[in-house]
């Protein structure tokens, strides 16, 4: 294996640096084949350019070689996405950056090359299938289970009324406090309306106040209604929104002020549907847990690599190289222990 990848290397290095490749290639007094020659005779040998590569490069490239070579089969259905994502994202690129990309690629990375580089997105996407599998195989029954009991919720029918605060950036701090408390003010006196109204016309009263009031122009038209939605259905910017409506029964309305990030809101739970069965929804749990713990677990996407190369009996001959793959290893658990640590001590504080 070693004389194999010494030879490997002269090849490349041949086909690189020699011009002749197909000519006869010198070669030093202890028959060595010279890659590079000098005035006077003097010359760089094969092995010893092969000895400075497997010192400080032919790690890393054996490494990406190795993944490469045993995660195209274990994710042969996968390759063309993997490649297709590689190509979509570095498209993207080029429209970012045009004639800058390769400079700009230089710059921030080690690849010399464009293809180098969307050689290492589409290794990099083979390497996440491994990781993403391999963090799903972390995740138990019970944990499911306890998921969807807690987390997994029926979709709701809701109608809202948005006011926002008139505020303009050249107002003063004290016109822009008067601005939010008048819009609020409005939101008190829509919610006073309703508790004036039978609890029986409460909907209709809603939606008569959402299409006088309401200044969401996609759905005051409509009685301000958001349809159904769930926990995730909305952008973050109704996070708050969302919380208040599902601890409300239906034909219930808010008695306080929602505040978003969008302005201030009272809602209407119109109605709901009984959540999804456990196996109709298992995968996309199943998804969600392994991601968190792939966030919480640095040491994951290293021991999913290891036992992907494990399965296809991965060994390497060359002393020197299985010596500094172990503590390339070792450096990666050392270092994902070490973000575990202040991912802790954050959390923690």
């Amino acid at each position: 294996m070693k004389k194999n990848l010494k030879r490997v290397i002269v090849l490349a290095l041949c086909v690189l640096i020699l011009t002749g490749c197909g000519s006869k290639i010198p070669k030093l007094s202890n028959g060595d084949e010279a890659v590079v020659t000098l005035k006077g005779g003097s010359m760089i040998s094969a092995n010893e350019l092969y000895t400075e590569l497997k010192d400080d490069y032919a790690l890393n490239a054996l490494v990406n070689m190795i993944d490469k070579k045993v995660l195209e089969k274990e994710y042969k259905k996968k390759k063309n996405s993997a490649l297709k994502d590689a190509e979509k994202t570095m498209k993207e690129l080029e429209d970012a950056y045009g004639d800058d990309l390769l400079s700009t690629i230089q710059y921030y990375t080690s690849y010399q090359t464009i293809e180098g580089y969307k050689n290492y997105l589409y290794l990099t996407n083979l390497q996440n299938y491994a990781i993403e599998d391999y963090c799903e195989k972390q995740i138990t029954d019970k944990e499911i289970q306890a998921y969807y009991d807690k987390e997994i919720v029926g979709d709701i029918k809701v109608n809202h009324i948005l006011i926002t605060a008139k505020v303009k950036d050249d107002m003063t701090d004290e016109e822009k406090e008067a601005k939010e408390k008048e819009a609020k003010e409005t939101i008190n006196s829509i919610i006073k309306e309703l508790k004036k109204t039978d609890v029986k016309k409460a909907k209709d009263k809603f939606k008569e106040l959402a299409e006088k009031y309401s200044e969401d122009e996609a759905t005051k038209s409509n009685g301000g209604s958001l349809g159904y939605i769930n926990k995730d259905t909305l952008d973050s910017s109704y996070d708050e929104l969302v919380k208040a409506a599902y601890k409300l029964k239906n034909g219930e309305y808010s008695t306080s002020v929602i505040t978003t990030e969008l302005g201030y809101h009272v809602i209407y739970r119109e109605a709901s549907k009984d959540k999804a069965k456990l196996e109709e929804v298992k995968d996309t749990i199943v998804e969600k847990l392994a991601k968190e713990y792939k966030e919480s677990n640095p040491i994951s996407t290293v021991k999913a690599l290891q036992e992907i190369r494990k399965k296809y009996e991965m060994e390497i001959q060359d002393s020197e190289l299985k010596n500094q793959y172990a503590k390339l290893i070792q450096s990666q658990i050392t270092q994902a222990q070490q973000q575990q640590q202040q991912a802790n001590t954050q959390s923690s504080n």
